[in-house]
């Protein structure tokens, strides 16, 4: 039903933070100063939308102030695509109804499972990488842009262990899932970084691997560290600023990429909102810088031609 399903208005090609309550009057009063634009310090907002699917209050006051002023993008965690009894009905149909009072520029999941008949677990979960678990999520997918009426993102995972029967690439199974669906990718720098150090892979090479072409949206964000006898363990918990490997991996994909839109995530411990905008402005840099570079480069292969 691909024909049927129109892609989204898509985010500014700048630098947005998650929305969080104890920042709303401060980041409103920075978004009403000025018109938003690729060169503002936020020129888009993320939020969860498990957040705001109550029927109102003050919750709904502030987003509808936020999002008449400036693109949404919506960060479900609750679908649990990778389920086997597939996507969550009642979550589905309640992220619909909040896609339709809003009209969020923007709507992505995860490649994970969250959850079975039975139970429902406060993690994203890993699915294995083999043509099983693809032909599922694929039917998953498309079963969420069918009722959604519109393309979505599915962001890469931050895993702690790699199954052992995979029969293909994480950058592999995204590609496919894309070419399948119509989707696109949300790609999380800092979950290359986890990843990469806890299974023991090429952080560069992965990073290298996906196409940005499918990249709607790029997330940043820190992680903690635990030191072990048996090595070093990566914790995806958003809770501190960027590292300089994830600046640095971000900084190498954009120079492929050019300028994307480019998501601060910190979600526990979240510090002043200043804080937020000062990783937001490093971010823009980076972006700036490599697309300066990017451009210099393919000035001198031209002259080459």
């Amino acid at each position: 039903m691909l024909a049927d399903i129109t892609p989204p208005s898509p985010l500014p090609p700048g630098t947005g933070v998650g929305l969080k309550p104890q920042h709303y009057s401060q980041a409103l009063d920075l978004v009403s100063a000025s018109t938003p634009s690729a060169d503002s310090i936020l020129s888009w907002f993320e939020v969860h939308p498990q957040n705001y699917f109550s029927a109102g209050g003050p919750p709904h006051r502030w987003l509808t102030a936020f999002a008449e002023r400036v693109p949404l993008s919506f960060h479900s965690v609750g679908l649990s695509l990778g389920s086997r009894d597939g996507v969550d009905c009642d979550e589905l149909e309640q992220l619909a109804a909040l896609c339709n009072r809003y009209a969020p520029a923007m709507v992505s999941d995860h490649l994970s499972w969250s959850g079975s008949a039975s139970n429902r677990y406060p993690d994203l979960l890993p699915v294995p990488y083999t043509k099983e678990a693809l032909d599922h999520f694929a039917a998953q997918v498309a079963r969420v842009q069918d009722r959604l009426g519109r393309t979505m993102l599915i962001e890469n995972p931050s895993r702690y262990l790699a199954f052992a029967r995979d029969d293909m690439s994480e950058a592999d199974f995204l590609h496919a899932l894309c070419a399948r669906t119509g989707c696109g990718i949300l790609f999380d720098i800092n979950n290359i970084e986890v990843s990469a150090t806890n299974l023991g892979l090429d952080a560069d090479a992965m990073i290298d691997a996906i196409d940005p072409t499918l990249v709607g949206e790029v997330h940043l964000a820190g992680h903690a560290r635990e030191d072990h006898a048996h090595g070093t363990l990566l914790i995806d918990d958003h809770g501190s600023q960027v590292t300089d490997e994830t600046w640095r991996l971000f900084e190498r994909f954009a120079l492929r990429a050019g300028a994307r839109p480019v998501l601060i995530e910190w979600d526990t411990d979240v510090p002043e909102f200043d804080t937020l905008l000062a990783e937001a402005a490093i971010a823009a840099a980076i972006t700036r810088r490599a697309t300066r570079n990017r451009q210099s480069v393919r000035g001198q292969l031209h002259a080459l031609a």
